[in-house]
């Protein structure tokens, strides 16, 4: 062990002396920080974690390869001196001191600095890999696809005992309980873990259950997550007939499935939300459907009862026409008065004329003359009483056609006659203003109304 034999240990008073365990650790730790006061240390930092608190806890791993671990802790105060992010594989050099954590007897170094001294072997590895499988266009946007927005069967490629199922499913009962999971077990951490998730792809693409596909795996070191960077897992994910969402690790982790998957998720929680629409608003999208269609069919109604409004208005307005054709009537009437007597006034004069010329001229031609006066009076006789006769039969065609425009006939269709309450008729919404008084005009009567509303539109 480091330094243990150059503890120097108070000796027990007597044989019988027995240390008790947080005597025994606190003379250890003393007895660390009195030999290791400061100490510089090299190594990679694996299961790199910042608490709430801002303090940070992680292992750092021997930088040469050998299985050689120490847990490490850096307080808020040392890690706020920090100037860059650190991550798990990075190679850093930490200065503090050695402690022993009394609650679990576990050795600890206490980093007091970190600055960083270069990529750790594994993630340069990393970084070489995703350039090589870029350069061969794995990560090309033009290969990415949208899933179906309204997925009703989803495949979930996972391990079926990690804590990332649970939350997948979890998530898909919460958001879409009607949809069908398809689930494909395959291992996710270890040497055998890349061609087990490579076939459970292909699996998924030959029987097609799912139209759309999540490959999930809960956090982890980068150790834990290299097998969604292997090449087959990539080329697996880039071939698949069927969309994938991978949702690998937390939301700092980012894997070459990531990159190559058509949507990246930063949780699996998140991947199965990706893949889904929430229930609640489908159903708040399928409710605005609704109020949308109810308006614009009132929109319809409303127009539609405008119109036949205005068309009723149209059919009241003939009441116009009835008045003049009513006054035509009576110039025809009075014109008829006046033309008979005087026609008959004319002939009279005509014939004393006649008479007087049938004096004057010899017996031959006052025969002739009585003759063509007999001719005449018949005439006379027989026009007067068809000019009579016609005059009846226009003045019953004009009867008929009053009485069919008479608004009367219309009101006992159903209409009703509006004017301002003073006489004056209304035609047009323009003429109305809400509170009005008005009156409505009906077969047997009238009623006294008041507007409530006045509403516009085109019919």
């Amino acid at each position: 062990m480091l330094g243990l034999r150059m503890i120097d240990a108070p000796k027990p008073a007597s044989p019988r002396m027995v240390w008790g365990v947080a005597a025994l650790l606190t003379a250890l730790s003393d007895a660390l920080q009195s030999r290791f006061p400061v100490v510089a240390v090299q190594g990679e930092l694996s299961g790199f974690t910042r608490a709430a608190s801002g303090h940070c806890y992680f292992s750092l791993k021997d930088a040469e390869g050998q299985p050689a671990m120490l847990r490490c802790a850096m307080f808020r105060r040392a890690a706020s001196l920090v100037d860059f992010a650190p991550r798990d594989g990075m190679t850093v050099e930490l200065r503090g001191r050695l402690d022993l954590y009394g609650p679990r007897g576990e050795l600890q170094f206490i980093v007091e600095a970190m600055r960083r001294s270069g990529e750790g072997a594994l993630y340069e590895q990393f970084l070489r890999l995703k350039a090589r499988l870029e350069a061969q266009g794995w990560f090309d946007a033009g290969r990415k696809r949208l899933p179906p927005p309204y997925a009703r069967r989803i495949g979930v490629i996972t391990s079926t005992a990690g804590a990332a199922l649970h939350d997948v499913l979890t998530a898909l009962r919460r958001r879409a309980p009607h949809a069908r999971v398809f689930i494909y077990p395959t291992l996710v951490q270890g040497a055998d873990a890349p061609p087990a998730i490579a076939r459970a792809l292909s699996i998924a693409n030959e029987r097609a259950d799912a139209e759309v596909l999540l490959l999930v795996r809960g956090g982890g070191s980068l150790e834990d997550l290299w097998a969604f960077n292997d090449e087959r897992v990539v080329q697996a994910v880039g071939e698949s007939a069927l969309p994938v969402i991978c949702g690998v690790g937390h939301e700092t982790d980012i894997t070459l499935a990531d990159l190559a998957a058509d949507l990246r998720a930063p949780t699996p929680t998140a991947a199965a939300e990706l893949a889904t629409v929430a229930r609640q608003q489908c159903l708040e999208t399928l409710d605005a459907l609704e109020r949308q269609l109810l308006r614009r069919v009132e929109q319809r109604l409303d127009g539609a009862a405008q119109r036949l409004d205005r068309l009723a208005l149209r059919l009241a307005r003939p009441g116009d026409a009835l008045a003049r054709q009513r006054r035509r009537l009576d110039l025809l009437a009075q014109r008829l008065s006046q033309v008979a007597p005087r026609a008959i006034g004319l002939q009279t004069q005509r014939l004393g004329l006649l008479e007087q010329r049938l004096g004057q001229v010899a017996p031959r031609a006052a025969a002739m003359e009585a003759q063509r006066l007999g001719h005449l009076g018949q005439r006379l006789d027989r026009a007067l009483p068809q000019q009579a006769q016609r005059a009846a039969h226009r003045l019953e065609a004009l009867e008929a056609r009053l009485q069919g425009l008479d608004p009367r006939q219309v009101l006992a269709r159903g209409y009703a006659w509006l004017d301002d309450g003073q006489g004056r008729a209304l035609s047009s919404v323009d003429q109305l203003r809400e509170g009005q008084d008005l009156r409505a005009v009906l077969a047997d009567g009238q009623a006294d109304l008041r507007v409530g509303r006045v509403v516009r539109g085109g019919g």
